[in-house]
């Protein structure tokens, strides 16, 4: 993937970003505040990816803005991939330092015949665990193989370690939306600012980031 322009810019006393992101086959723009209330605005050119996102924002507390212009005649993989590139690295920039943040997150989703669960750890050491048995390729246009590369994307530009696994479910649907409302809900809590350790960054190396366990 050929990058023509990255951008990039904070508020240091806000916990906010924004992201540009240009290449070849696609032009996406994301914006976070990671103090709000779950208030989205959402184009993506993919009905399905814009309501995940939608569910990301609203069970997260994060604000979300996203546009993203894509070769969506050629397929979704392009677009759904680089948004979750934006939108993790605009979470990664507003965190900062990650001072102060409760660093880890979990949440046991349901969603009628199905359960989901997913932990994370804003170790600013990206890594992915999916376990998520999809049974169908396709949720209306969009393929079902593509949720991968985005989780993928969105791990390793937020700096993340992130385990997804549903643990039963029958509806592709609901196996999916429970994973998005999951990482919103264990994100809700990974982001909080401590208020016991305010000042401090939550790792006994006093950083972020690594192969060395903290």
């Amino acid at each position: 993937m050929s990058v023509k322009e990255l951008s990039a810019s904070s508020d240091s006393d806000k916990r906010v970003a924004d992201v540009a992101r240009t290449t070849k086959e696609t032009d996406i723009s994301a914006a976070v505040n990671l103090d709000g209330t779950g208030v989205y605005d959402i184009e993506t050119g993919i009905g399905f990816l814009d309501h995940m996102l939608e569910q990301l924002s609203r069970h997260s507390l994060i604000d979300l803005t996203v546009r993203a212009k894509g070769d969506l005649h050629i397929d979704f993989h392009h677009t759904t991939e680089d948004s979750g590139y934006a939108v993790g690295e605009a979470i990664s920039l507003a965190l900062g330092d990650r001072r102060g943040i409760r660093r880890y997150g979990d949440a046991l989703i349901p969603m009628d015949e199905t359960l989901t669960r997913v932990a994370l750890d804003l170790s600013n050491r990206p890594y992915l665990v999916w376990r998520v048995p999809f049974t169908q390729p396709k949720l209306g246009e969009m393929d079902t193989e593509l949720f991968l590369e985005w989780y993928r994307a969105f791990a390793q530009s937020a700096g993340m370690t992130l385990h997804v696994e549903t643990l039963y479910g029958e509806n592709n649907h609901h196996m999916i939306e429970s994973c998005y409302k999951g990482l919103a809900r264990a994100l809700r809590v990974a982001v909080e600012i401590d208020p016991r350790r305010r000042d401090a960054v939550p790792s006994t190396k006093g950083v972020l980031g690594g192969s060395i366990s903290e």
